[in-house]
C-alpha cells in the first residue's frame, strides 16, 4: 500500500482518499432525484408554520452531516499517521583532553586577531573554539594549567557550554608556573575509565616545567600505559617577543622580552605516546595546528533516524460517529420527517 503526506500528515493507505471525490458527486445525485425527503417538521402544531425555505434548509444540513460522516469514515480508512523522525547520534568514540597554559608568559603579544596584536592566550582561545565546533560529534574536556592543573570542563557533548566555560579562562586563574606533568596527569585521569575508542590529549604550552610533583616524561609514559595519545603544541616565537609591563601607577607598558622554552620535552612527550609535536609561531600556525589534528583524528559516527508515528483514524471515527448522531437526533426530535 502506498503512503502520501500531506502538512505535516502521513496516510498509509493513501488510495482510499479517492474515495472522497465521489461525496460530492452523490450529493449531486440525491439532490437531483430526491433522495432525501423535502418536509420536515418538529410538531404538527408547528407544520403549517414551516415554509419552504425553512423546509430546504433542515433537509440539506442532514444530507451535510452524513455526508460529513461519509468523508470521516473515508479519511479514517486511508489510516492518517501524524509522525515526527528522531535522530540519534552515536558519539564517534574519541574523547579529547585540551589542556592549555594559561601560566603569565601567555600574555606575550606575539599573535595576531584580524589586524590587531594580541597576546598567545587571546589566540589560543580563538582557535580552540573553532576546532571546538568542527568536532561536534566527539566528547570534549578542558583543564587549563599553571603552577598547577584547574580543571574548566570534564568531558562532554554539549558544546556551546563547553565554549562558555573556554570563555572564562584567564591569566591568574590558578598560581604562576609551568606544570606540565601535573596537567597531564590530570588530564589522563579524566580519560582512563571512558570507554572511548581513541583518547587524546592535546597539550598546549609556552614554556618549560618548573612545578609540580610529576616530570612531563614520566606522566606521557603513564598516558601511554593507559592508552591515550598526546599531541604537543609549542605556542609563540621564538626570540624577542612585545610583553605587557604595569608602572608604579597601573599603567601599562611594553618591553621585548626575549622567551624560549623547553621544544625538546614536547616532542618527547608526543613521541612516546604516538602523538605527534607541533610548532606555532603565530595565529596562522596555531590554526594549521589543529586542522592538522582535526584530519588526523577522525571516526565514523553513527547516526541513527527513527521515524515516530502516532494513529488518527480514531479520531476521524468518532468524528463520524458525531456526524452520524446528530443526523439521527435531528431527524427523529427536532427535524422529524413526515411519514
Amino acid at each position: 500500500m502506498s503512503s502520501w503526506t500531506v502538512l505535516g500528515i502521513t496516510f498509509a493507505n493513501s488510495w482510499f482518499l479517492a474515495l472522497l471525490l465521489f461525496v460530492p458527486l452523490l450529493a449531486l445525485l440525491r439532490g437531483k432525484f430526491g433522495g432525501m425527503p423535502a418536509v420536515v417538521f418538529s410538531s404538527t402544531a408547528a407544520l403549517e408554520k414551516i415554509g419552504k425555505k425553512r423546509r430546504s434548509r433542515a433537509g440539506a444540513f442532514l444530507a451535510a452531516l452524513s455526508y460529513l460522516a461519509l468523508a470521516c469514515l473515508i479519511v479514517a480508512a486511508s489510516r492518517p499517521q501524524l509522525g515526527r523522525t528522531v535522530s540519534r547520534t552515536q558519539a564517534s568514540g574519541v574523547d579529547i583532553m585540551l589542556v592549555l597554559d594559561v601560566s603569565r608568559s601567555m600574555l606575550a603579544e606575539d599573535f595576531t586577531i584580524g589586524a590587531q596584536r594580541s597576546n598567545r592566550l587571546e589566540a589560543v582561545r580563538m582557535v580552540t573554539e573553532r576546532f571546538i565546533n568542527a568536532r561536534k560529534d566527539d566528547r570534549l574536556g578542558i583543564i587549563a594549567f599553571a603552577g598547577r592543573p584547574y580543571l574548566v570542563s570534564p568531558l562532554t557533548l554539549d558544546h556551546a557550554w563547553l565554549i562558555r566555560n573556554l570563555e572564562r579562562i584567564k591569566i591568574g586563574m590558578v598560581e604562576d608556573g609551568t606544570a606540565i606533568g601535573s596537567a597531564i596527569v590530570s588530564a589522563a585521569n579524566r580519560l582512563k575509565d571512558k570507554p572511548a575508542e581513541s583518547k587524546l590529549i592535546i597539550l598546549l604550552s609556552d614554556g618549560d616545567n618548573n612545578a609540580g610533583k610529576v616530570q612531563p616524561l614520566t606522566a606521557a609514559e603513564a598516558a601511554k600505559a593507559l592508552g591515550i595519545r598526546i599531541y604537543t603544541v609549542g605556542a609563540g616565537s621564538r626570540g624577542s617577543v612585545p610583553f605587557p609591563f604595569q608602572d608604579a601607577f597601573g599603567r601599562q607598558f611594553y618591553r621585548n622580552v626575549n622567551m624560549e622554552f623547553n621544544e625538546t620535552d614536547l616532542q618527547k612527550i608526543a613521541s612516546t605516546t604516538g602523538g605527534q609535536y607541533f610548532r606555532a609561531t603565530d595565529t596562522r600556525s596555531l590554526n594549521a595546528v589543529f586542522d592538522d589534528i582535526d584530519r588526523l583524528e577522525k571516526t565514523d559516527v553513527e547516526v541513527q533516524q527513527i521515524v515516530q508515528y502516532r494513529d488518527l483514524f480514531f479520531w476521524f471515527l468518532l468524528a463520524a460517529a458525531v456526524f452520524l448522531i446528530l443526523e439521527i437526533l435531528l431527524s427523529q426530535t427536532l427535524w422529524r420527517r413526515l411519514p
